[in-house]
């Protein structure tokens, strides 16, 4: 199946080293990979294609960190989460499929530069788990996650500063996503964003994206938290810039 008619040598060689950089992300901070792939994918292949490309290959990746996630994991606490994203991924998936893209575009940059502004804040909720707030994040998370796959930091801010063990934040973390992950499926594949296009786009980046997980794993060893995690914010920062619309005759 050929590739999208749009993607010349150059774009395509952005996209390649944009799905590194991503699983380079999330291997090593558990965050960001979404952050970084869909303002710049979605400038070159359109978010419709970006977001089923970044969902699909994160899901196939990633399915070997969820046993031990589910064993250690407050499964009741991901549940209620899960409750919340069941109405808010639904609503995103609409929103994706019945908006112009070209809005949808906009909506990405912004959702991905308020939440880059959260995570350099480092706000965090310090109280303890209540199950309406983590009814309401987990609908905002599948909201954000429906629509542009950028439903992590919601849940990472609320999560991470509670009086909650952190393997066990972890854990949650890694469970909710991947539950996150399987209703978003069931609903692009309701939406009819499973394409023929995602075929050779997908057997492109998966490759690239399991290294850099791999890659992202092993520096974390190596560098420091706070350092990668400020690298990390800044190539979210760059990707932010780059996938405006105005730099479209840049990009292509």
């Amino acid at each position: 199946m050929p590739l999208p008619a749009e993607l010349t040598p150059a774009t395509l060689t952005l996209l390649i080293v944009t799905t590194f950089i991503a699983g380079l992300a999330r291997g090593f901070s558990g965050f960001g990979a979404a952050l970084i792939f869909m303002p710049v994918a979605s400038a070159l292949i359109g978010p419709r294609l970006a977001a089923p490309v970044i969902l699909i290959i994160d899901a196939v990746t990633t399915l070997g960190l969820v046993p031990d996630a589910f064993r250690r994991a407050d499964r009741r606490e991901v549940a209620v989460m899960s409750v919340g994203a069941l109405v808010g991924v639904p609503t995103g998936v609409y929103l994706l499929t019945h908006l112009d893209p070209l809005t949808i575009r906009r909506a990405i940059i912004g959702i991905c530069a308020a939440l880059l502004v959260l995570l350099l804040t480092g706000w965090r909720y310090h109280g303890r788990p209540k199950a309406p707030l983590t009814i309401g994040v987990g609908a905002l998370s599948g909201l954000f996650s429906g629509a542009s796959q950028v439903g992590g930091p919601p849940v990472i801010a609320y999560w991470l500063g509670g009086a909650i063990p952190a393997n066990i934040v972890r854990a949650n973390i890694v469970l909710y996503f991947e539950v996150s992950t399987a209703l978003t499926l069931i609903n692009f594949l309701i939406g009819g964003l499973f394409v023929s296009a995602l075929v050779p786009l997908c057997l492109m980046t998966a490759p690239v994206y399991g290294i850099g997980l791999w890659a992202g794993t092993r520096l974390f060893g190596v560098a420091s938290e706070a350092t990668f995690r400020r690298i990390c914010l800044c190539l979210i920062a760059l990707a932010v810039v780059i996938g405006l619309p105005l730099l479209d005759g840049m990009l292509r």
